[in-house]
Parts: C-alpha cells; sequence; structure tokens
C-alpha cells in the first residue's frame, strides 16, 4: 500500500513540475512588423484581412484555408500557441513561421 502512495505523490511531483500550456488560443493577435491582426473565437476566425470563416480548432493550434481575396489564396494555414501571448503561424509554404502576439501585450 506505502508503495502506491508513493507511486501517486510521485507522479502528482512530475506533472507539478511541468510547464503548463496557455489556457487557449482564443482572442485577439497582432504582428508587430505589419500591424495586421486577426481573432480566433472557437472554431470561428476573423482573418488579417476580414474575412469571417470556421476552421479547426483546438485549444492550442488553429488551422484554415486563406480565402481567395487575402495573398496567399488556398494556402493551408497553421497557428501552434507557444505559451500565454504568442502563437508561431506557418501560411502554406513560406519560409520561417511568423510569431504573432496577444494585442492586449502590444499595445
Amino acid at each position: 500500500m506505502a508503495g502506491y502512495r508513493f507511486a501517486a505523490i510521485a507522479a502528482a511531483a512530475a506533472l507539478w513540475a511541468t510547464p503548463s500550456w496557455a489556457d487557449s488560443i482564443d482572442g485577439s493577435w497582432c504582428n508587430e512588423k505589419t500591424g495586421k491582426t486577426f481573432q480566433i473565437r472557437g472554431p470561428t476566425i476573423v482573418t488579417p484581412g476580414g474575412a469571417r470563416l470556421e476552421g479547426a480548432y483546438s485549444r492550442h493550434g488553429f488551422q484554415y484555408t486563406v480565402p481567395p481575396q487575402e495573398a496567399p489564396a488556398g494556402a493551408p494555414v497553421t497557428m501552434r500557441l507557444m505559451g500565454e501571448n504568442v502563437v508561431q503561424l506557418q501560411a502554406g509554404d513560406a519560409g520561417q513561421p511568423e510569431l504573432w502576439r496577444r494585442c492586449e501585450q502590444t499595445s
């Protein structure tokens, strides 16, 4: 019995020491270099070009396809929450991913 109690305490301590993810990708995001923004609310995104559409949502990620009126039209966009205030965004086969910050943090 004492062995099980020790294992439970050790597992809890390991979880306590593991860094946690930020709450969620929902919110307003800003690109400091371009001045563009986008907003995510569950599966809905308002893109940097102003289009409102649905995407593939998870608490720490989001994916959508760039609409025809925006560049690069038809490209897949993948976002990953990197911390509470930073999202990594990769559009299509573009070179380096972009880092976007929560708008509340940049103003």
